[in-house]
């Protein structure tokens, strides 16, 4: 019996691999603590308050999902630990088991489906390019022959990339480590544009020390949607983000999250 359990686990061996990460309810039970991850300047989904706190949309999210794992294994005394994530680095820090639940401005799509597992989409954006308005430029068009800025790791630069062969326009790609950064290389003329979500490019232009120096221009160029990285196969977690987020569909809760984060200065 030994030597057939042997076969099959040779024959299947990652289903034979011992789930190091995948339980995120036994390992905050045992430990004590959550980790959710947060981003710095995705505003206003996750983003730092005078440098120190993770607020925002998603943030209030992730704290309503700690709420009810605290039920769920009985710790009504779970702490909450933060670790901020970038583009490059978050899909890695929930493989490895270091964060437990990235809720940002996540694109959820079957490449990262590979990876990672997504809970129900919670909103939707698309890839624009935030310029100077002095700069006058409305469309991606204008922007042949240019450099313009995108954060490293996110789905905007193989968009990009693409339509700019498509259509001919010879755009150079200049990769920043998160938003802020890209936008700041605008701000500075070191590129043209930064390309992004549009949603985060109007959180980073709302934020800037003279936001009507800056605009968002051009058409869409796919949809986005967003939605929560949660560890692969770990069924029992995933319930809970989808519970929460599709409860606070149902009950109106989300509709006050966006009104809150959305809508007001």
């Amino acid at each position: 019996m030994k030597f057939m359990t042997s076969l099959v686990c040779a024959a299947a061996a990652i289903a034979c691999l011992p789930a190091a990460h995948a339980d995120v309810l036994a390992k905050a039970k045992e430990s004590g603590k959550i980790t959710m991850a947060y981003r710095e300047s995705s505003v206003p989904f996750s983003y730092l308050s005078g440098g120190q706190n993770a607020i925002g949309f998603s943030v209030d999210i992730s704290n309503a999902v700690a709420d009810v794992v605290r039920k769920q294994i009985g710790k009504p005394d779970l702490k909450v630990e933060w670790q901020s994530v970038t583009s490059a680095n978050r899909i890695p820090l929930i493989q490895n088991g270091t964060v437990a639940l990235e809720c940002g401005s996540t694109t959820n799509n079957s490449a990262r489906g590979k990876d990672v597992d997504f809970a129900i989409n919670y909103f939707y954006t698309g890839t624009r390019a935030a310029v100077k308005k002095s700069a006058n430029i409305k469309n991606w068009a204008d922007l042949k022959g240019k450099t313009i800025a995108i954060t490293t790791g996110t789905t905007n630069l193989p968009v990009v990339r693409k339509y700019s062969a498509d259509n001919k326009l010879d755009i150079s790609i200049t990769q920043s480590k998160d938003h802020v950064d890209g936008f700041l290389l605008m701000e500075n003329d070191r590129a043209a544009a930064f390309a992004m979500d549009d949603i985060l490019l109007y959180g980073l232009k709302a934020n800037s020390k003279d936001p009507n120096a800056y605009e968002v221009v051009a058409d869409s160029l796919q949809v986005e949607p967003y939605a929560c990285m949660l560890p692969k196969g770990d069924e029992a977690f995933k319930k809970i983000v989808d519970g929460v987020i599709g409860g606070m569909m149902k009950s109106g809760e989300f509709a006050k999250l966006y009104d809150k984060w959305f809508m007001q200065p």
